[in-house]
């Protein structure tokens, strides 16, 4: 049975429960074509759960999921089909080389091996390894082996890619690197669902994203509107012995709001120059310090799911 396409992906009302406890709970979520749509929240968010269900790799408790114009999981295999992965740890296969590791799954999509002579040096390239198809798995860096698994989600020219965690554990260079990669999909109209945990990674590529907590979506929008909506534009970081003391003393009266984490005391306002004026005249010493910045991605996060720590 196919749906009728209103988006590439599209879910409505989606549940999903493990041993009574209610992983994904009753979420809507709709990817237009083109566009890199984030989904981020703390660990235990439901997010992994979300993907695993979109592609009919887990039962749903209630809802429907249109995926490609197809409904899941009654029709996964094919929506698939169209489908590449980044998985959030690599399973390149030791055993092979490079390009044999592409050929290798390549053949599970049925596509032709002269077919896929013709599409791996291409791929090689675009994952900046052109020079190293012959190499096996364990001469890579942990950058080079993301490279390649990014290209290897590419074999079937996929119409959508779900990304569940590209860059974690890579170096800035190598991070970047994968954000210039995803950057060029975009531009070549791939559509892109992308999980992270960083927040400037969100915030550099993402069109749209959804906040997720609990299993449910808690806010959805652009980086900008959901900075603009939920938090104060300007944001000043006071950390030091001090900090509590002026916090209580003048904070707390120049801020529309304060939070303090550890010895940090973070002040939101519309409008920071009162408060950074009078920590100027206080930061004479050792025991105060402070930063002054525009409000973030990462602010907003903190504020709708909280600092404290997700097992």
């Amino acid at each position: 049975m196919r749906l009728t396409p209103l988006a590439l992906l599209s879910v409505k009302g989606l549940k999903k429960s493990y041993g009574g406890h209610l992983a994904v709970a009753g979420i809507d979520l709709d990817l237009a074509p083109g566009e890199c749509f984030g989904l981020l929240g703390p660990n235990g968010a439901g997010k992994t759960t979300t993907l695993r269900l979109a592609l009919g790799l887990t039962q749903p408790d209630n809802g429907t999921i249109s995926l490609l114009d197809f409904a899941v999981p009654a029709h996964a295999r094919e929506a698939r089909a169209r489908v590449g992965v980044v998985p959030q740890l690599d399973n390149l296969d030791p055993d092979f080389t490079l390009r044999e590791n592409l050929l290798v799954y390549g053949r599970y999509f049925g596509i032709a091996r002269d077919t896929l002579e013709k599409r791996i040096p291409d791929l090689l390239e675009y994952a900046g390894l052109a020079q190293r198809g012959d190499a096996r798995i364990q001469a890579l860096s942990g950058g080079m082996k993301r490279r390649l698994t990014l290209a290897r989600a590419l074999i079937n020219d996929p119409d959508l890619l779900f990304l569940d965690e590209p860059t974690t554990g890579l170096d800035p260079q190598a991070r970047h690197v994968i954000w210039e990669r995803l950057s060029q999909l975009t531009l070549r109209g791939k559509t892109l669902l992308l999980i992270t945990h960083f927040m400037e990674e969100a915030e550099r590529l993402c069109h749209r994203l959804a906040i997720m907590d609990h299993g449910r979506i808690i806010a959805v929008g652009t980086p900008r509107e959901l900075i603009a909506t939920h938090i104060e534009p300007e944001v000043v970081e006071v950390y030091g012995d001090g900090a509590a003391p002026w916090a209580e003393a003048a904070g707390r009266k120049l801020a529309e709001r304060c939070e303090q984490h550890g010895e940090t005391v973070f002040c939101y306002a519309r409008d920071a120059r009162a408060l950074v004026a009078d920590l100027a005249r206080h930061d004479t010493g050792n025991d105060l310090h402070y930063l002054h910045r525009r409000a973030n991605l990462e602010d907003v996060f903190l504020k709708l799911t909280g600092r404290e720590l997700r097992d």
